[in-house]
């Protein structure tokens, strides 16, 4: 006799925090843009009735003040997510990537942009989570074994079918399964290339750039990043210290976070060639899609980077439309989360431009080397001038941090988006309530008296 089946398993909680943490204190995170960020995420917890006990981490990636704002983005979200049903999520979170999309009163907002638009990545990023621990892989496996048509299925094609179609995304799917297994016994002994930008935050001193740039070679990596953008004098001795530094054989990168006007990029950029940049990055803003395209031309070979602040497929459609962009830039947080960044992965192999995502940040890093990973096993298949970004803080929060070994990402090995974080940060570094906040304020409230 069959056993009679229980009552469906159900999503019953959407939890949210706002977790923050005082990296200005240090100037880590600082650039041209953003001299003082506190690294933030918008922190989202998936909870089930089911027996295993398994549940969805996702969040945003904030800078500090406004946090908040997008806490309440992801609260606004729950009534489409408490009650469904968990196997039926979990078999096609496509579902949910579209149900989101697809408020009308609440795309308002955006539309898909964004605070709004964050807020379904985080979510959508938790649901990925879920259905990665239910099938006991770790995601990128769970989406380099995944059968084509089924990813086909999870893509939102409208707005870029004029650029990618299903078909041609499948036939791309279908070529990468070629020597896939040969790429994920190198990407196991190997890992993924990685470069960093922890020595080259705009506040550091000469002092600090010179030894961490240093201890990045020693440590193994083959590529360094540079901030730029505030002075033009400043920027020559930094890149001048960090060359001599790294020596001619280390790529170095330059960054300016969208500090510039068209001109001023190219101008700024032409000025830093004699130390020979690899790419400039957010030389403008991230919507000027032609501004892009003319810097691209006026600069070459510098290459142009751009993508952490792109906001949706649609625009890095029309980055690669437009011969804008050399190095695509995703970001595993900024859009709407894995069914928008598989779309955005499979435009740029039909342009054949290299992604090299954006990382750093609160785990940023820990999110999106399972992406690259996959692109590695099932789209690009290849790691040639594809390196993600490193930066070595606040890993030590998350249960499944990055594993750095000869300047390479290590494979997880653990279930899941490795977006768990340890419940002892959460309690210290929620705000403004959690114990560091807390006594933070006090401290502050102290001092005043």
């Amino acid at each position: 006799m069959s056993p009679i089946p229980g009552p469906p398993v159900r999503v019953t909680a959407v939890d949210t925090y706002d977790i923050r943490f005082p990296t200005s204190r240090e100037l880590d995170g600082s650039d041209a843009m953003n001299p003082d960020p506190d690294y933030s995420a918008a922190y989202v917890v998936l909870r089930t009735d089911a027996a295993d006990g398994h549940e969805g981490h996702g969040f945003s990636f904030t800078i500090g003040r406004g946090n908040e704002v997008q806490v309440a983005a992801i609260h606004a979200l729950r009534d489409h997510v408490i009650g469904r049903s968990v196997d039926e999520l979990c078999a096609d979170p496509g579902t949910l990537n579209r149900d989101l999309i697809g408020d009308s009163q609440l795309r308002w907002l955006g539309p898909e942009k964004g605070v709004m638009h964050m807020a379904i990545g985080a979510v959508v990023n938790a649901a990925w989570d879920l259905t990665a621990k239910r099938a006991g892989k770790p995601l990128w496996q769970l989406l380099a074994d995944a059968d084509p048509e089924w990813l086909v299925s999870q893509i939102d094609f409208r707005y870029i079918s004029d650029a990618l179609t299903p078909d041609e995304a499948l036939d791309i799917l279908r070529r990468g399964r070629a020597g896939a297994e040969d790429r994920r016994t190198r990407l196991l002994e190997r890992g993924f290339p990685a470069y960093t930008t922890s020595a080259g935050w705009l506040g550091y001193d000469d002092e600090k750039l010179t030894r961490l740039a240093v201890q990045a070679v020693r440590d193994g990596f083959r590529q360094i990043k540079l901030k730029v953008g505030a002075d033009l004098d400043d920027d020559i001795r930094r890149c001048r210290v960090a060359r001599s530094a790294v020596g001619p054989g280390i790529r170095m990168a330059i960054d300016a976070n969208q500090r510039w006007d068209v001109d001023e990029a190219i101008r700024w950029t032409k000025a830093l060639t004699e130390f020979d940049p690899y790419w400039i990055e957010e030389p403008t803003s991230p919507d000027d899609v032609l501004g892009h395209a003319a810097i691209r031309a006026a600069v070459a070979p510098v290459k142009v980077a751009t993508g952490e602040h792109v906001q949706n497929r649609v625009v890095f459609k029309q980055l690669l439309q437009a011969g804008a962009l050399d190095i695509l830039q995703i970001d595993a947080a900024r859009v709407g989360g894995v069914n928008e960044n598989l779309a955005i992965l499979l435009l740029a192999a039909k342009f054949n431009v290299p992604v090299c995502p954006h990382a750093g940040g609160v785990g940023l890093c820990e999110l999106v080397q399972h992406l690259s990973m996959f692109d590695y096993l099932a789209v690009s298949g290849t790691t040639d001038d594809r390196v993600i970004e490193y930066v070595d803080h606040l890993h030590d929060h998350f249960l499944d941090p990055v594993v750095i070994r000869e300047g390479h990402y290590m494979a997880p090995t653990t279930p899941g988006f490795s977006a768990t974080m340890r419940p002892e940060s959460i309690a210290r570094y929620t705000f403004p309530g959690g114990t560091f906040w807390a006594a933070d304020l006090n401290s502050q409230k102290g001092h005043a008296a």
